[in-house]
């Protein structure tokens, strides 16, 4: 399995913040479980932490933050399908692509630091109206609403413009 970020660490933490920030003076089990395997790091230094030796509360608690990022970095432009090595869309590996089902929460939450560093792929630049982060029921992203939401918007601004058909011709 691989190795949970300090910065993925750090997230968790936040958020549980938010959800249950305690009295004051104590920490809710959650937030203590996930602070307690956070301050080893510091001292020791460490930049990650193994998933299999994480203890159980501070794993289960950094699962439930993780239940609420987006699951893949798709956004339903892959070029991986035409032969590349590295998807231009989301920037993901070919064998990262078609693995993607079987990483860990640990290896996908790797997949998306790298990503997100080089900042190469077109979801952070040329398309990153896809990668606008729609949320439905139990806080996952819906890739497909979000294209839909992007396309009705720009098409209502096109109508809004003057005289667009919805064939995108001219009316006039």
């Amino acid at each position: 399995m691989a190795g949970i970020h300090i910065t993925d660490l750090e997230s968790a933490i936040n958020w549980w913040r938010q959800r249950s920030p305690g009295d004051g003076v104590t920490l809710g089990p959650e937030l203590r479980a996930l602070a307690e395997v956070y301050a080893l790091m510091v001292f020791r230094h460490e930049t990650e932490c193994d998933e299999d030796s994480m203890p159980t509360p501070a794993l289960a608690a950094w699962m439930r933050w993780y239940d609420t990022t987006p699951d893949a970095p798709c956004i339903a432009i892959c070029s991986t399908s035409q032969g590349d090595e590295l998807c231009k869309g989301c920037g993901r590996s070919f064998d990262e692509v078609q693995n993607w089902p079987v990483l860990t929460p640990g290896e996908k939450r790797a997949t998306w630091r790298r990503i997100t560093i080089e900042g190469t792929a077109w979801r952070f630049n040329r398309y990153s109206e896809r990668a606008i982060e729609l949320r439905g029921a139990g806080g996952t992203v819906n890739a497909v609403n979000a294209v839909n939401a992007v396309n009705a918007a720009g098409a209502a601004g096109a109508a809004e413009a003057g005289g667009a058909d919805s064939a995108g011709k001219d009316s006039a």
